[in-house]
Parts: C-alpha cells; sequence; structure tokens
C-alpha cells in the first residue's frame, strides 16, 4: 500500500485534459498516487482541434513506446481509427512510421470513458487560476477562478495553446483557448511572476469543409494499407475504412493567396509568435517556395459520421471571405462550403531549458510542466511529454526516484533531451532524424526497449508482460536459429528488402508470427552488422558523455573537422561532449574527433 502525503487532498494534480494531460493522468493515477484531473470542460477532453491523426515519421516511433509503457493512447487509437497507413516503406524498416486517420469524436468519447473508469482518478472542471507555494517554492496544491483550494506535492501543468491564448482570422483577432473556447491567464501570470523565462508561439489550423460539397472524382483516391498490428502489442481485426483522398492547390490558388498575403495575421503583423516550421500555413508555403506550382491537400475525414472534412496542408490566417476563394479554386472543392474557417493561434509556453529531464522545474520543486508549454507541436509529443511528467510526478509525490529515459534508448528520450538541453525557438516535432540511433530506435523493437521499465514501474498489466517475454523469446531463438541455419547472403535474399511479410517469414522457419515479430526479426536480419556499429557508438559516448570541455577550448582550426562544424562548436560553445553532441550536423566520426582532442588537450593542462 502506498503512503498517502498526509495533510494533502491527492497526491497528484493534473491541470488540462488535453494529450499530455490524459497520459499524465493515467500514469500517476495507474501507478497508485490519488490523482486530480482539473478541465475546462470535460467532454473536450482528448479533442483533436487540428488534424484528426495520429503517428507519422518520428511522431508515430514515440506512440509506440507510449505503449510500451503502458500509456493510454495507442489503446484510444486501436479503437476508434477510421484508415491504417505505414508511411516510408520504400525505405528501410527504421524510418518506417504508422500513422492513423482517427475519428475525433469517437477519441474525444472514449478518452472521458477510460479515465473515468480508474479507481484512482477525480475529474472535475475548472479553471486553475494560481500555483500554491510554501516558503521554500515547493508545490502544495493549486487555486482555481472561482477560489477553490486543492492540495497536492506535486502538479502537472498540461495547458495547450490555452495560456494568453489569442485566435486570429485575418485582421481579426480575439482572446480564445482554441475555437470557442475561453483562455487561461491566471498561469501565465504564476508562472512568469516566478521568474521562469516565457515565449510566445503560434499554431493553426485549415477551414473545414461540407463533405456533402466536395466533389471526389477530381481528387485521387489514397489507398490504405491492410495492417494487423498498429500501435498496441497485439495484433487486432482490421476494421472498416474511411475514404480518403488528395487534391492540389495551384497557380490560381496561389495568386488569391498572394494577392491577400496583407491580409494574412502572420503577414500583417498581428501575430508575434513563431510558427511551426515543418508544418507551415498554406500563406508560408507560398511566400516560401514561391517557384513551387501546387501544394498536396490531403482530404480527411474528421468523424465516422461526420459531415466535415478536414483538408491537410492548407491551414491558414487569411480572412473568411478569402479562404473561399482560394478554396474554390482547388480540383474537387470548386463548390465546397465552408463549415468552420481556419485560424492561426497564439499562446504562451516556458522555455524548456527551465526543466530538469524528468520535466520538473529546476526552481520549482513539484511542478511539472508537459506538451506545447514546453514548446512542442503534436499530439504524440505531447503524449510522450504527459506520461513521463505524469510518472515523475508520482516517484516525487511518494519520494521515488525519477524516471528518465536516455535518448540512447528511446524517440522519448531524444525529444526531452533537446527540449531541455538545447530549448526551442520555434515548435519542436519529431523526425526520425533528430535521433543519432535510429538504427536501435525503431517502431518494432518499442517493446523490446521499453516494456520492461513500463512493468517495473507498474504500468505494464502482468499478462502482457508474460506475453512479451514470450514473444522476446521466440524472436531471440528464431534470429539465432537462421543464422545458424542460412548463409547471410540467403537470409539477405529474404530481409534485404524494405518489407517483409509473416508468410515470408513462415516459409523460412516453419513458424507463425504476428507482423510486428516479423519486422524485429526482419530489422535484425538486415541491419545486423550496422547494429554491432551503433551499439559500439552508444557505449563509446555513453562512457565519455560527460567529458568537460575546458574553458577556452579552440574549436576553430581543428584538423578533420569541417569548417561548418568548427562554426557550430563556436557559437554553441558546449560545456560537455553530451552537449556537443545535440548541435545539428554533428556525426558520430565527429564526435570521436572531438573527444580526442578533448583529451589530449587535458593530458596537456595536467602536464603543465
Amino acid at each position: 500500500m502506498i503512503h498517502r502525503n498526509a495533510g494533502y487532498d491527492f497526491d497528484v494534480i493534473v491541470v488540462g485534459g488535453g494529450h499530455a494531460g490524459i497520459e499524465a493522468a493515467h500514469a500517476a493515477a495507474r501507478m497508485g498516487s490519488k490523482t486530480l484531473l482539473i478541465t475546462l470542460q470535460k467532454d473536450k477532453i482528448g479533442l483533436m482541434p487540428c488534424n484528426p491523426a495520429i503517428g507519422g515519421i518520428g511522431k508515430g516511433h514515440i506512440v509506440f513506446e507510449i505503449s510500451a509503457l503502458g500509456g493510454l493512447m495507442p489503446k484510444l487509437c486501436t479503437q476508434t481509427y477510421l484508415q491504417a497507413r505505414m508511411l516510408n516503406t520504400k525505405k528501410g524498416p527504421a524510418v518506417h512510421g504508422l500513422r492513423l486517420q482517427i475519428d475525433k469524436f469517437a477519441y474525444n468519447k472514449l478518452s472521458h470513458q477510460m479515465l473515468d473508469a480508474i479507481d484512482q482518478l477525480t475529474i472535475i472542471e475548472g479553471i486553475t487560476e494560481d500555483i500554491i507555494l510554501d516558503g521554500n517554492k515547493q508545490v502544495q496544491g493549486i487555486k482555481t477562478l472561482d477560489g477553490q483550494i486543492y492540495l497536492a506535492p506535486c502538479v502537472v501543468i498540461t495547458t495547450g495553446t490555452f495560456l494568453n491564448g489569442r485566435v486570429h482570422i485575418g485582421t481579426h483577432n480575439f482572446s480564445a483557448g482554441r475555437r470557442d473556447e475561453q483562455a487561461v491567464h491566471g498561469l501565465s501570470r504564476f508562472l512568469s511572476g516566478s521568474g521562469l523565462l516565457m515565449g510566445r508561439l503560434k499554431t493553426g489550423t485549415p477551414p473545414r469543409l461540407d463533405k456533402s460539397t466536395v466533389d471526389f472524382s477530381k481528387m485521387e483516391y489514397q489507398e490504405p494499407d491492410n495492417l494487423k498490428q498498429l500501435f498496441e502489442f497485439y495484433p487486432h481485426e482490421v476494421k472498416n475504412i474511411r475514404a480518403c483522398y488528395i487534391t492540389h492547390t495551384n497557380e490560381q490558388t496561389h495568386k488569391v493567396i498572394r494577392d491577400n498575403l496583407h491580409l494574412s495575421a502572420m503577414y500583417s503583423g498581428n501575430i508575434a509568435g513563431r510558427g511551426p516550421r515543418y508544418c507551415p500555413s498554406i500563406e508560408d508555403k507560398i511566400s516560401r517556395f514561391p517557384d513551387k506550382l501546387s501544394h498536396h491537400v490531403f482530404v480527411e475525414p474528421e468523424g465516422a459520421d461526420s459531415h466535415e472534412l478536414y483538408p491537410n496542408g492548407i491551414s491558414t490566417s487569411l480572412p473568411a471571405d478569402v479562404q473561399k476563394q482560394y478554396i474554390q479554386t482547388i480540383a474537387g472543392f470548386e463548390q465546397a462550403v465552408i463549415t468552420k474557417p481556419g485560424y492561426a493561434i497564439e499562446y504562451d509556453f516556458v522555455f524548456p531549458h527551465q526543466l530538469k529531464h524528468s520535466l520538473e522545474v529546476k526552481t520549482i520543486p513539484g511542478l511539472f510542466l508537459a506538451g506545447q508549454i514546453n514548446g512542442t507541436t503534436g499530439y504524440e509529443e505531447a503524449a510522450g511529454q504527459g506520461i513521463i511528467a505524469g510518472i515523475n510526478a508520482h516517484q516525487n509525490a511518494h519520494k521515488l526516484e525519477p524516471f528518465i529515459l536516455d535518448r540512447a534508448e528511446s524517440y522519448i528520450g531524444v525529444m526531452i533531451d533537446d527540449l531541455v538541453t538545447m530549448s526551442v525557438d520555434e515548435p519542436y516535432r519529431m523526425f526520425t532524424s533528430r535521433a543519432e540511433r535510429r538504427l536501435i530506435l525503431r517502431q518494432d523493437n518499442s517493446f523490446a526497449r521499453l516494456t520492461q521499465k513500463g512493468h517495473n514501474i507498474g504500468l505494464v498489466p502482468p499478462a502482457l508482460y508474460q506475453d512479451f517475454k514470450n514473444e522476446q523469446e521466440i524472436i531471440n531463438q528464431t534470429i539465432t536459429d537462421l543464422k545458424a541455419g542460412y548463409k547471410h547472403t540467403e537470409l539477405l535474399k529474404l530481409f534485404g528488402e524494405s518489407t517483409c511479410t509473416p508468410d515470408q517469414l513462415h516459409a523460412y522457419t516453419g513458424k507463425q508470427f504476428s507482423e510486428l515479430a516479423t519486422q524485429t526479426i526482419h530489422a535484425h536480419i538486415r541491419y545486423e552488422p550496422y547494429l554491432e556499429r551503433e551499439k559500439k557508438e552508444v557505449e563509446k559516448a555513453s562512457q565519455y558523455k560527460e567529458l568537460v570541455i575546458p574553458d577556452g577550448f579552440q574549436f576553430i582550426g581543428i584538423p578533420g573537422l569541417s569548417k561548418e562544424l568548427q562554426e557550430k562548436l563556436n557559437r554553441h560553445r558546449p560545456m560537455t561532449i553530451a552537449q556537443a553532441a545535440l548541435i545539428p550536423g554533428m556525426t558520430p566520426a565527429a564526435i570521436s574527433l572531438l573527444i580526442f582532442k578533448v583529451r589530449e588537450c587535458n593530458m596537456q593542462r595536467k602536464k603543465k
């Protein structure tokens, strides 16, 4: 029985019911903490205000890791998806990305239902106005706008775009946290008043279209994949799918946008916050890539029975009448009716270098931040932070060691290390290219990497854990048998392609395997020489990552190091090898060279 913190109403309080808040509340409560989730509206828990899709390249890896740790997002996805696709299959399995189109209404409803079923979790509606601290700046609880006080030694803030949120549609702007929802102001005052460095970021969403007014015959049908293995460990029955389509902008579309660019909130000077580089508005695309004559528009359903469509790729902050003009220049949208205009939203965030790797604020013990408040964008990035913040809030409340994931063992670890070490100057989005060890950090081996950890902290059910162990034994034995029975050249004929099916593997082994196990065996055989090299690089980096770079160390002029890297190192002035490794463009070879030169410098200084 976990010892309760005397004098407190709860062990953990989670502020916000978005994707970060869901995972934080779920993790803390499932681990045994008496948990309170406070949100503006219960019926908006798990809402998808932007694209109703989960996963993709890099992002999908995070969801697999949440699954391996025992999180909730993968379960919600499996039960509410409309279409499944595996992206990047023409490349190797290390960079494949599972993406699911989601019924956002079903996801929203199921999120609330599954959280309601957790014994240790209480959900209430309210606006958190202030965080209560004691004389040592230790968290004591929260105070709501209506004066209610709830006490807990740990609070997780997951407020998304609600902190001083402001919606922009053309030259018109107003206070809002999301479409038709009020912004939150008190927490921003608390955070900035506590000395935390804060800034403004921007994101946006496209207009929604009436499905009955769209001509799909003019569009390209997007073929789904018949996948039996999604984000969860267990296979599932393939469900009825909903169609997705692709159309394109054209020169007429671009002319309408260029002619009205001055009316966009992003270009009129109304927005100070920086938007996401990798998910730009249509205005940004036209302005930044003037020679590109068309851009993809992915036409996706918002729900199984919804009359609204999501035109992915044309988010905007142009006036509503201009949105109608450019929409109706696109093939299939000539008669399209806009049901809701697109908009941009600007909001406060906290620069994440002020956090520990546990996502606890360095200067406020017991306060954890997760999601867009830390400068990220995307449901998956938010959920990945949420589960770590929830775990660590529980650990902290019960005086247990923090739970930290290393960047060499998980994409979640890469993301958090990037945030707290390098901070952000634009919304952070996960890509496979951010991981130095992506051959090791694949989707298929997420469970092998993290399920033991999830089991150790009490989030992975015993039955699933036992099934996982059994499958791992079969996978390991099969790899051993294949290597003993066939020459490597023979195995590469089967495993040298980008994909391998359970039937193909059955033909070699006489055994039946799940899609996930097949992918793991395939990747191991295909990448074996490189995996061994990667493991050695990880061991070497681990050995030297805390190696301190001396004050005044001369990065300029290091033989064998490109001038570009010399200049980057000189500009960032990393204090350790670990920090140097995070600088974009640093290669394993460059790090090895830097380690050699730093050790040489240290030896020379000792001689003096």
